[in-house]
């Protein structure tokens, strides 16, 4: 059974960190892009980083984040992390990871094959 499973968020305030870990079973994950996108109520999942199938990573889609957050994979782990720093109270989402067999880090939801469950994150004084 092919499963994602994020874990790592929780309640931070301004400025903290969180690290985020998404962990694949059933699968290889080097096989495939993984993507990780954000959600807040009332709204669409928004890409925030990704990464190439094959276990490169230095795709960046939201211009808000650059600088702050970096994804990174560990491929004997079969895990992705997002390393989110210098955190503001509008990063306040529900994180998930994605992945897509073979896949080039696409910006859009629909190219994903399957979903994690997703990571609530709330940046808070």
């Amino acid at each position: 059974q092919v499963q994602l499973v994020e874990s790592g968020g929780g309640l931070v305030q301004p400025g903290g960190s969180l690290r985020l870990s998404c962990t694949a079973s059933g699968l290889t994950l080097e096989d495939y892009a993984i993507g990780w996108f954000r959600r807040v109520p009332g709204s669409l999942h928004r890409v925030v980083v990704s990464c190439i199938s094959g276990g490169n990573c230095s795709i960046s889609y939201a211009d808000s984040v650059k600088d702050r957050f970096t994804i990174s994979r560990d491929n004997a782990k079969n895990t992705v992390l997002l390393q989110m720093n210098s955190l503001k109270p509008e990063d306040t989402a529900v994180y998930s990871c994605a992945g897509e067999f073979e896949g080039s880090g696409s910006s859009r939801p629909i190219d994903y094959d399957f979903w994690g469950q997703g990571t609530q994150v709330t940046v808070s004084s």
